[in-house]
């Protein structure tokens, strides 16, 4: 199986890209998801999170309330590194425990991780592909207030809370602009969904080579 990760900056557009690999047969693993069943009261992360931040961010049923929480991380970087520290060897591991299970069940040939975070947590190199979702700044802003309901102060803010998009696309394999239409996007992904549909038979080729040599 190829083991794929697919990143880039808040509302850039990873969802939109993560829904048509889906399409096209790739199983998607989403780390936020993962981040948030971590989270949840009597898992791993929750007692330690609680017991930094305090009750000011958990709600009546005893929940984390994401909200608040995110309010503070987004704020301070130093919150945000705990919290990021924290998270994402908990998540790493849950990703490989996925991995492990799909390979098993052999009814996928991509795994795609979607996560925000990947590179700046220092996991790129886990990956046998990277894809980097970006679009212009100016149409991130846009979508950052649209999305959640703030100002354009708010949302420029969020936006420098995370890698610089240039940094990042050093890191890429494969790059999905999605600034114009919908359309556009789709024929992007779908390029590099053949691409990765190539890299999957080499990989399988060297392996096999490698067993060759092995048993010879």
């Amino acid at each position: 199986m190829l083991i794929v990760a697919l990143t880039g900056g808040i509302a850039s557009g990873k969802s939109v890209v993560a829904g048509i690999l889906e399409e096209l047969g790739c199983y998607i693993h989403h780390a936020d998801e993962a981040a948030h069943q971590l989270m949840e009261p009597g898992k791993p992360a929750w007692k330690e999170i609680a017991s930094h931040f305090g009750e000011k961010i958990l709600s009546k049923d005893r929940t984390i309330n994401r909200s608040r929480l995110g309010k503070i991380i987004f704020k301070d970087e130093k919150e945000r590194h705990f919290l990021n520290k924290l998270i994402h060897p908990l998540v790493l591991e849950e990703k490989k425990k996925a991995i492990k299970k799909i390979e098993e069940e052999g009814r996928h040939t991509i795994f795609i991780s979607e996560a925000a975070l990947t590179i700046e947590a220092g996991f790129s190199g886990f990956f046998d592909k990277v894809i980097v979702v970006y679009c212009k700044k100016e149409v991130q802003i846009e979508r950052i207030m649209k999305r959640d309901q703030v100002n354009r102060a708010e949302a420029i803010k969020k936006l420098k809370s995370q890698m610089e998009p240039a940094k990042k696309l050093e890191y890429a394999d494969y790059i999905i602009n999605t600034s114009g239409p919908f359309k556009s996007t789709v024929e992007e992904t779908e390029r590099v969904y053949r691409s990765l549909i190539q890299d999957y038979e080499m990989k399988n080729a060297v392996l096999d080579l490698s067993r060759r040599d092995k048993t010879d």
